[in-house]
């Protein structure tokens, strides 16, 4: 697995940032406000895809750092803030850009939890940190399960 160092300016740069941290795994406890700063800082458990689809399929995880700048606010839906512990599995990244160059990044979880980033402008950065880990699978969408019975 290789280390990735990804920015993300516009739509375009977080699909491409959205795609590698599908089924990201964190904790409430991962996740850190700044609002003097106007930042989002939140440590991920990121899935190598790339690596589960290849012949020799490897299931592997990597410990990654989610930045987001110039945050005016955050909004939290299905999320208790005071559990430290919960777990969340990320689906998606979005940006809707609703006041141009701002607009709003939600970040989309399992189960209907969200995070919705209201932004001055597009300012992202996901940094791969520390060592790769084995799982012993690849994490299973519905949709997965479906083409299986109807295959």
């Amino acid at each position: 697995m290789e280390l990735l160092k990804l920015v993300a300016l516009d739509r375009d740069d977080l699909e491409v940032v959205s795609t590698h941290l599908q089924d990201a795994t964190l904790s409430v406890g991962d996740v850190h406000w700044r609002p003097a700063e106007k930042r989002l800082v939140m440590s991920l458990a990121r899935f190598d895809w790339a690596g589960s689809l290849c012949e020799r399929a490897q299931f592997q995880r990597r410990r990654t750092a989610l930045r987001f700048d110039r945050v005016n606010s955050i909004k939290c839906r299905n999320v208790n803030c005071k559990d430290k512990r919960a777990m969340f599995n990320l689906l998606a990244v979005e940006f809707d850009e609703s006041d141009p160059p701002g607009g709003v990044v939600t970040l989309i979880f399992s189960g209907g939890a969200a995070l919705r980033l209201e932004v001055e402008c597009l300012e992202c950065e996901l940094v791969d940190l520390g060592p790769v880990w084995t799982e012993t699978c690849r994490p299973i969408h519905t949709d997965d399960v479906d083409d299986v019975r109807t295959a």
